[in-house]
């Protein structure tokens, strides 16, 4: 019998070849991804906030390459988060009314990874901050 699942498919046309896209392309997409998570979430203000103060603080208190480190990943991290959040909340304002009521605890799910992150953070700048504050003071040597 024709049309069979074991019979192969006559195609009417031959495959398009789909091609690949440049690098620079990729880098361009993911910049304007960012921006769009940016500019539609009142969150980032926040984040960004705390991530200027955190930079400030590791100037001024002249931390070192390791610290640093940490302080620059803890901000990615936390503006990592803020953006796989941005993203649910987009998709998730696309949905209808039922759907939305079915996946409702995704947004929750989302906004409590940003908080673990967050805190994550504040744990690891209340360390390296402390640690730096109590050496400046003399109260610790290391």
């Amino acid at each position: 019998m024709p049309g069979e699942w074991w019979e192969p498919a006559v195609a009417s046309e031959p495959p398009r070849v789909k091609k690949p896209r440049r690098w620079v392309d990729k880098f361009r997409e993911a910049v304007r991804g960012m921006k769009l998570g940016v500019r539609g979430h009142s969150s980032f203000f926040v984040h960004f906030f705390f991530a200027a103060l955190a930079l400030a603080a590791a100037l001024a208190l002249g931390c070192d390459r390791t610290e640093w480190c940490l302080v620059v990943g803890c901000v990615g991290l936390v503006v990592t988060a803020e953006l796989f959040n941005s993203a649910l909340e987009t998709l998730f304002h696309g949905l209808d009314a039922e759907t939305k009521d079915r996946i409702h605890g995704c947004l929750d799910i989302a906004a409590g990874a940003v908080l673990a992150a967050s805190l994550t953070a504040a744990t690891i700048g209340t360390v390296v901050f402390g640690h730096r504050l109590l050496v400046m003071l003399h109260v610790w040597e290391g």
